[in-house]
């Protein structure tokens, strides 16, 4: 096409800068995949292993949630979770943050069973913290989403043992 009208070139121009001003917006929220919808302000690492080199040398401890995306009860604490402030604020500052869809090769993650959601804490000297237990017998470390003062109560936990055993 001939572009001889000087409208016809700013036409052009405003429908590629908009085209570009999409482009560099979706790549701006790219690295927020990671959340996965529990926190878009918390830095997440991606792999347990990444997890634990973070803890040792931040000296903070590592927390991590397992769960699927199909799973109603992990999609429930999931949003209880992302609207906590006390929660997202002690994620976002005291915790090297992990959240994983798929088992690790640490069984010590799995004490009792592979079951979804499921909240582990790894202390700076890569301890699994077996001791920071939620409220049910049968599934230790799951929590529901009316059980979050318990789950801040366990974050609290981590944070207290590195104070008082590193």
């Amino acid at each position: 096409i001939m572009l001889h009208s000087p409208l016809a070139l700013s036409l052009l121009l405003i429908a590629v800068s908009s085209n570009l001003a999409m482009a560099i917006k979706k790549e701006k929220r790219a690295p927020q995949t990671l959340s996965r919808g529990w926190g878009d302000e918390i830095t997440w690492v991606q792999t347990y292993e990444e997890g634990l080199y973070q803890a040792k040398k931040s000296n903070k401890p590592l927390m991590v949630i397992h769960h699927l995306e199909d799973c109603q009860y992990c999609q429930a604490l999931k949003k209880a979770f992302a609207e906590n402030e006390e929660i997202q604020e002690m994620a976002q500052n005291n915790f090297v943050m992990l959240n994983l869809m798929h088992e690790t090769t640490d069984k010590n993650l799995s004490p009792d069973g592979q079951y979804v959601p499921r909240i582990m804490f790894v202390d700076p000297s890569l301890t699994v913290r077996a001791d920071i237990t939620g409220r049910y017998s049968n599934r230790l470390y799951t929590y529901e989403p009316q059980d979050i003062p318990f789950l801040i109560e366990s974050m609290k936990k981590a944070l207290r043992l590195i104070q008082t055993e590193l």
